[in-house]
């Protein structure tokens, strides 16, 4: 399964692809002496990426990849994203789609990771179905998570980081620059008084 920098790396990607979505975004324009973080999404996309690393709580309660690997969880994520965006006036579907793609793609990482521990995969339909659901096709490396401190386990899981910064980055590169043009274009659409309190 991939390490938590791939679940957050992802976890961005998600949320930024889905604020492109077209729709009310003013809110989202960063101010003009904007820091990187504030251009990134702020607060909101670091909420994303710690959705997309959040599944793995499970290895610290037991029943790994089992409730919080399955649709049933990636949908209360939806619906409490969506409550929170309305208590906060903020675009419902905007922010809950935002949360549930970076929530996805834990999920969808750990379909395609190696898995070489039974039961192989997770188990994504629980508990409608004890079936466990992996894809075969090894994309992204398996981690340890047992004697990490071990120059063994330590190499494992530096190859694993590595391979999926080589994957996801360009991706996360290219669409932090789409972001950031996407939403300069936005900024100059929008009078200088009419921004909203952010």
């Amino acid at each position: 399964m991939p390490s938590p920098i791939g679940h957050a790396m992802a976890g961005v990607a998600a949320a930024w692809l889905a604020d492109l979505v077209p729709g009310e975004r003013a809110w989202r324009i960063a101010p003009e002496p904007a820091s990187r973080a504030e251009r990134a999404g702020g607060g909101l996309t670091l909420i994303c990426a710690g959705l997309a690393v959040l599944p793995d709580v499970d290895l610290l309660v037991g029943g790994h990849r089992t409730i919080t690997h399955s649709l049933g969880a990636l949908l209360f994520v939806w619906l409490f994203a969506a409550a929170l965006a309305a208590n906060a006036e903020r675009p419902i579907v905007r922010v809950s789609l935002m949360c549930a793609a970076a929530y996805g793609t834990h999920l969808l990482l750990d379909w395609l990771g190696a898995d070489r521990f039974p039961p192989r995969g997770i188990a994504l339909l629980w508990p409608l179905t004890d079936e466990w659901f992996i894809s075969g096709l090894d994309v992204f490396r398996q981690t340890a998570r047992q004697e990490f401190l071990t120059a063994p386990i330590i190499l494992q899981n530096l190859k694993a980081v590595v391979q999926e910064v080589v994957i996801l980055g360009p991706a996360l590169a290219a669409l932090w620059l789409v972001r950031v043009e996407t939403l300069a274009g936005l900024a100059a659409e929008v009078p200088r008084g009419d921004h909203p309190a952010q």
